[in-house]
């Protein structure tokens, strides 16, 4: 921003920023002639810088009050502002008031100032009217939506593959998304119809800015279900459409959650996504999907911020772009800014290999409004990935690949390394030893060209029933390792507890906590007691330290009595057996303070 703007340059800034202008149902504008009263508050001569008031006085009004670029905020100008909050609450309940000098602003919810995300910057009006909105997702309520949802696919519509369940729901929530007709007490034939018109036609804009997009009506019409939908018994059909009714029910408040102010990115879909895979079996192993809490803890240890590109290049159901953008637009100021947008139509990259997943990720991302996603299906081993990428220009990337050496796993972390630009911190999710088992030729190549920064090894119970140990690998283009030693660590618990029937869980809110700390230690590089320096010629692991081998001298006695007796051919257990009953009933026992005796008859007399 210019400095030295007069308080009318910021005036004028500001109403393009906010859209401060009269529109149908609003009155709004900015100057400096415009009284209180003329704005339909009579007798009051005060003059607002800016105003947004609607037609109808239960929405939000936002008020403004501005500045010269050279005058601080300080709080004698906040008075200002809340004086005219005040007046605008004559009429109106929630009220926002805005300080503004073209460099900084300050905000009031009412009258108490608010600091929430993107607080010191001006945005869109829709922001401040959003401030009202936002509240608390029942995390609960929607694992239990999902389980509903999930349980009446199986077992009702006979949908029994696993990826076909998340994407017909999936599809209904993307037709929720474009507001397709889906009421109480339809037939099967005409739900089915709801979603698929909806995302052939309502979906034309978006299809045409990405053509793969028409993949995801294919692989929708593929779904096969056992659901009984052409029976002519009038009890047969009633049952069919109460089913329909209630998974519209489940669809519908799912729906509200994702279009709530209140929505971070996990609430929702990793709650549904993790619902779902628990009917994963071992012969699908070849996708792991990221606990969303990892996915999280990934993005901040690698600083992302709300201006970087992200890229995973193995997307899987998208859940690492959409927890990326869920952690961005919050940190621009939430869903209404006009950074938002930019986030959603070109930050935001990824690739997936499997058709069907693919499509698990598209309707992901459509469902969080963002029709323009920049997602491609292709195999991110192969020079067409590379080149893709390369155009991209990412500046982080978050990934768990596929880790079996089918998939190419290595083959996949090599090619992103390369693909993206030099001094790009790349996150990986791999097992603990993947580096040190991979081809010394491959490694030599890899560490040639790029630097293993630093090493973070996962709960061992992460990924529950999948039966594999994890770390995080972090990488930096461009610069070869060099011999330069890798910062290692150990997060041996993430506090989650494993729930019946339901995965792994927060259920004793430890989670926050426990990121904050290991947030704190992974960028200091000490801080707990696992923290070690790892040298790279030796090793490319969190190495878990040995415990030193102690011995006793009674374990000394034992092992040289039994040696004795083996070469004396005497059974160890006969031998004990009878040596207990002897000093049970062959003996005398007398104790005092300090000792106690037991002592043999002779000739075996038992006591009498």
């Amino acid at each position: 921003m210019a400095k030295n703007l007069t308080e009318d340059e910021v005036r004028d800034i500001a109403r393009n920023i906010l859209g401060f202008k009269d529109k149908a149902g609003v009155k709004s504008g900015v100057g400096q002639l415009t009284t209180f009263n003329q704005l339909g508050f009579p007798g009051v001569l005060d003059k607002p810088d800016g105003w947004y008031l609607p037609d109808n006085h239960a929405d939000v009004a936002v008020v403004l009050e501005t500045k010269a670029s050279s005058v601080a905020l300080v709080d004698k100008w906040v008075e200002e502002v809340l004086k005219n909050v005040r007046i605008v609450e004559q009429q109106y309940e929630k009220v926002v008031g805005i300080l503004y000098n073209g460099d900084a602003a300050r905000v009031f919810k009412g009258e108490e100032e608010f600091d929430g995300d993107g607080a010191k910057t001006l945005h869109n009006v829709e922001y401040y009217t959003a401030l009202f909105n936002a509240g608390n997702i029942d995390k609960e309520h929607i694992y239990e939506l999902t389980a509903s949802i999930n349980n009446c696919l199986h077992f009702e519509f006979g949908i029994k593959n696993l990826y076909h369940r998340m994407i017909f729901t999936a599809c209904a929530l993307v037709a929720k998304r474009y507001n397709a007709l889906m009421v109480e007490g339809m037939d099967y034939s005409e739900f089915h119809n709801a979603i698929l018109n909806c995302l052939n036609k309502e979906l034309y804009h978006d299809k045409q800015q990405n053509q793969k997009l028409s993949l995801l009506t294919e692989v929708f019409s593929e779904i096969r279900m056992n659901l009984n939908v052409d029976s002519e018994d009038a009890k047969e059909q009633s049952r069919v459409k109460t089913l329909i009714t209630q998974f519209i029910g489940w669809v519908t408040e799912i729906s509200n959650c994702l279009n709530s102010d209140a929505w971070r990115g996990e609430d929702v879909m990793g709650i549904f996504f993790n619902e779902f895979n628990r009917y994963k079996k071992k012969s699908e192993a070849g996708q792991v999907f990221t606990p969303e809490h990892i996915t999280d803890f990934m993005y901040k240890i690698l600083e992302v911020n709300k201006d970087d590109r992200v890229l995973d290049a193995c997307c899987g159901s998208g859940g690492f772009l959409v927890k990326a953008m869920a952690n961005m637009i919050r940190e621009s100021g939430g869903m209404q800014t006009i950074k938002a947008k930019e986030i959603k139509r070109q930050q935001l990259y990824g690739i997936e290999f499997d058709r069907e997943i693919y499509a698990l990720a598209c309707a992901n991302m459509l469902i969080h409004k963002d029709g323009k996603t920049n997602l491609e299906q292709m195999d991110a081993r192969t020079e067409t990935a590379s080149d893709w990428i390369a155009k991209q220009g990412i500046t982080k990337v978050l990934m768990n690949p596929p880790y079996e050496n089918k998939y190419g796993c290595m083959k996949i972390v090599e090619n992103v390394l390369d693909s993206v630009p030099a001094h790009t911190a790349c996150a990986f999710i791999l097992p603990d030893k993947k580096l040190e088992k991979a081809s010394k030729a491959q490694m030599k190549r890899i560490l040639s060209h790029h630097r293993l920064k630093k090493v973070i090894k996962l709960p061992e119970d992460l990924f529950f029933g999948v039966g594999v140990t994890t770390s995080v690998f972090v990488f930096e283009t461009g610069i070869s390792q060099d011999g330069k030693d890798i910062f290692a660590c150990y997060m041996e618990t993430d506090g989650l507890a494993t729930v019946k029937n339901k995965g792994r869980h927060d259920v004793y809110g430890k989670w926050a906590a426990i990121e904050d700390r290991w947030v704190d230690v992974v960028e200091k590089q000490s801080g707990d007691d696992t923290c070690q320096w790892v040298k790279s010629d030796k090793h490319l692991s969190y190495q878990v330290p040995q415990k030193p081998f102690e011995i006793f001298e009674e374990d000394f006695k034992k092992t040289a009595m039994d040696y004795l007796m083996f070469k004396e051919g005497i059974d160890a257990k006969v031998f004990g057996d009878k040596l207990l009953e002897t000093a049970m009933y062959s003996s005398t026992v007398s104790a005092d303070d300090e000792s106690v005796n037991i002592a043999l008859k002779k000739g075996g007399e038992k006591n009498e």
